[in-house]
């Protein structure tokens, strides 16, 4: 018999899919994993016009709908400029500063597909020939890569095929600790989405009939600001982000509970909706905070901004260290996993 959470392969699933490159804008190769995912539990999905993927699940009510997300792409960047030392610029693809991925190993891939390797320096890092290396700023005009291949000049490296415009991600450098941390880039939001994949595949093998239609989207734009703002049914009720969890001084979020999010930089979540998650975690003694994220915004929170009329709620596993290198532990993966189990299963927040 299988046992949900089954911690270990949902962490496997997180190795798997954070080993995939996908920043914004270029997330095709994940969405096919992901795709394949859900054709192995038999669940039908399809792509929007924006190359996200949404599966539904019938439930027992078809006139009132609930929809869960998650988003796959990542941070990353684009080629700016080929130097004419041979190196790139970058320009960055979301919200992150580049000291987070100085000495960062990264990959190229070019308009035809060609895959190049190379590293995230400052120009200056050679601390034999730059007296103030540790004094200069970290930059779009002083950080560079260092790519993996032969090149002197502007020329070389177009030889390669390298130009502007092409995406440049980053290594997650993944890893799963005998004491239950598993640390890696882009754990927002990979980590979520392998528990949406565990959620569904949970709901199929032990045969539920949901209360209401569910549906799964699986974002590829978040990281941009607009990536479930569409594709939403008129019969959509509570709309759902799981994202992960913000910590730093002043939050309460940690790394070994759910976070439920009361609050971010788009305002208050659905006070209803709020209430009814922290209920089915007391309920159901799954360790859980409420938080507010200041600088933060959501799947859910784009849903908002563009009209639509839904009730919105955001949870997700604390992940320390955001938009950098995270990490979290598996307490907080299993507490995320148990709300969202009986979330689903749960009734809608009533009107008024």
């Amino acid at each position: 018999m299988t046992i949900y959470p089954n911690i270990t392969e949902t962490k496997n699933l997180i190795k798997e899919i954070v080993s995939i490159p996908s920043p914004s804008g270029n997330t095709s190769k994940v969405i096919s994993f992901i795709e394949e995912k859900l054709n192995e539990l038999n669940v039908k999905s399809y792509r929007n016009r924006k190359g996200g993927l949404i599966a539904t699940i019938p439930g027992k009510n078809n006139e009132e709908h609930r929809m869960l997300t998650a988003h796959v792409d990542t941070l990353g960047a684009m080629v700016k400029e080929v130097k004419s030392n041979g190196r790139l610029r970058l320009d960055l693809i979301g919200g992150f500063t580049y000291n987070s991925v100085e000495g960062e190993y990264c990959e190229i891939e070019t308009a035809s597909g060609n895959i190049f390797t190379g590293t995230i320096l400052l120009h200056q890092t050679s601390v034999h020939v730059y007296k103030n290396a540790g004094d200069v700023k970290r930059n779009q005009e002083n950080m560079e890569v260092r790519i993996d291949a032969k090149v002197e000049n502007a020329d070389d490296v177009r030889a390669l095929g390298i130009e502007v415009g092409d995406f440049v991600s980053f290594d997650p450098r993944v890893e799963i600790t005998n004491n239950g941390f598993i640390k890696s880039r882009h754990l927002d939001d990979k980590a979520s989405v392998a528990m949406l994949l565990q959620l569904i595949k949970r709901i199929k093998a032990e045969n539920i009939v949901l209360p209401y239609t569910t549906h799964f989207l699986i974002s590829n734009n978040e990281e941009i600001g607009y990536g479930g703002n569409s594709n939403i049914t008129p019969e959509t009720v509570e709309y759902l982000a799981v994202d992960m969890g913000a910590m730093g001084d002043g939050q309460s979020t940690d790394e070994y509970t759910v976070s439920i999010c009361v609050k971010d930089a788009s305002g208050p979540y659905h006070y209803g909706l709020r209430k009814n998650l922290a209920k089915l975690a007391m309920d159901n003694n799954i360790g859980y905070k409420l938080d507010i994220y200041p600088y933060y915004g959501s799947d859910a929170s784009a849903a908002i901004r563009a009209g639509h009329d839904i009730v919105h709620g955001l949870i997700g596993p604390g992940i320390d260290s955001s938009h950098a290198f995270e990490r979290t532990h598996e307490d907080s993966l299993i507490n995320t996993e148990e709300l969202l189990y009986h979330y689903v299963q749960s009734a809608l927040v009533k009107r008024g």
